[in-house]
């Protein structure tokens, strides 16, 4: 192989952006279910990056703005069944009725607990390793930075789709997240939604009824 034609092979490579080369979607892209979050999105959640959603307050709608994407990964292949949703720390016990109506099967949902905030960057990193899990979405208090880090890089080396909620306090702190979102509560019970970093995008605000 020649040394141009390896150059080539690497620029072409999914995480490699280049400057003035326009957005694109990522390789491994998980449809969000909504025409307008997919379309800023170019193509829907980043699969293998981590997700960073920053809520003003839990309840406003942002764990009904996944379940499109969790239903259709509990709904997979039969060679994938088996692998877990796995939620850690959600701040409401999930409703399992509402789950059900929107597709989701519930044999896949695991529920973890932790009482440490360390706990559950410990459970979110092991989980993405494992191989066992098609989904880990989390919630958390703080985060520090290095914990973010290690995220970053097991979700980039996992097959999982990695969700982080943290408050929206936390919006200016740096983080190595591919996608980072503010949610806020609109008017009509829509969500406001802020995209302030995605790779190759420029920020962007929407209003959506999840």
């Amino acid at each position: 192989m020649s040394s141009r034609h390896r150059l080539q092979t690497l620029l072409d490579h999914p995480r490699i952006w280049r400057a003035g080369a326009g957005p694109r979607a990522f390789r491994q892209s998980l449809g969000t279910g909504f025409k307008d979050l997919d379309r800023a999105l170019a193509g829907g959640w980043p699969a293998t990056s981590l997700n960073e959603l920053l809520v003003e307050t839990w309840g406003i709608g942002e764990f009904r703005l996944l379940m499109p994407a969790i239903s259709a990964l509990t709904r997979q292949a039969p060679g994938d069944v088996g692998r877990w949703i796995m939620l850690v720390n959600p701040p409401y016990l999930p409703y399992a009725p509402a789950l059900a109506g929107a597709g989701v099967a519930l044999p896949r949902l695991l529920v973890t607990r932790c009482s440490r905030s360390a706990d559950v960057f410990w459970a979110m990193e092991q989980a993405l390793h494992s191989g066992h899990c098609a989904a880990v979405l989390a919630w958390c208090e703080g985060a520090d930075p290095r914990c973010l880090r290690r995220l970053q890089l097991a979700a980039q080396s996992s097959d999982c789709w990695a969700v982080l909620f943290r408050p929206a306090r936390f919006r200016h702190q740096r983080s190595p997240a591919a996608l980072r979102m503010y949610l806020r509560p609109a008017k009509d019970q829509s969500i406001s939604i802020e995209i302030f970093k995605y790779r190759g995008r420029r920020p962007q605000h929407l209003i959506m009824r999840a």
